[in-house]
């Protein structure tokens, strides 16, 4: 089964960079982890469309509850907690989601390597693969699965951050593990069947 490349998933990284004890006030949130935000924003189904919207409603939240205060919880979960509540509340005001088609902004700022037309197109596959076996988990799972997988939190920080307990987390991370495999095998199995078909048909074609 073809494996998704963690480094091409994730458009911006974030300034970790952070001394100990050290409080960040939202001007300084948004400075060091705005990209991180606007990328989790968009793996929750933000349509790119209203993504400034929700961002700027991400860092008003932050502001109004002070900022970031050292503790368990790391600066990325922190904020991931406000960010999983605003896509929730968005995509329900919109009725929209956006999983199904490939995200243009990823494609567009991954590796040089990809400017190579079919390596871009294969990589554009396995997006658009990786973001229909997304689709397939719930907000709650697909919350944990993203800031781990994708972005190696730990899932003592995922669980401070997003304010549940650490055994929850880890059995949501199981779960989701298990149902995005799960659905990544079935699309790439139908994925090979209709390249097979296209390729049959076209040879009948000739």
């Amino acid at each position: 089964m073809t494996d998704f490349p963690r480094d091409a998933l994730i458009t911006a990284g974030a300034d970790s960079t952070l001394s100990e004890g050290e409080h960040l006030d939202s001007a300084e949130l948004f400075r060091r982890f705005a990209p991180f935000v606007a990328s989790f924003l968009l793996r929750m189904g933000v349509e790119r469309a209203d993504l400034e919207d929700v961002l700027q409603e991400v860092f008003l939240v932050a502001h109004r509850n002070g900022g970031y205060s050292p503790g368990p919880a790391k600066p990325t979960t922190y904020l991931a907690n406000i960010a999983f509540r605003a896509a929730t509340t968005h995509r329900r005001k919109n009725q929209t989601r956006s999983f199904v088609y490939p995200n243009q902004e990823i494609v567009a700022n991954a590796p040089d390597v990809l400017q190579n037309p079919e390596n871009k197109t294969e990589h554009a596959q396995r997006l658009r693969l990786l973001q229909k076996a997304l689709d397939a988990l719930d907000d709650d799972k697909r919350t944990v699965f993203i800031l781990a997988e994708l972005y190696g939190e730990t899932v003592v920080s995922i669980a401070a951050g997003l304010g549940i307990q650490v055994d929850t987390a880890y059995s949501r991370l199981r779960a989701a593990r298990r149902l995005f495999r799960a659905a990544a095998r079935e699309l790439y199995e139908e994925e090979k069947k209709n390249s097979f078909l296209a390729d049959y048909n076209g040879v009948k074609r000739d």
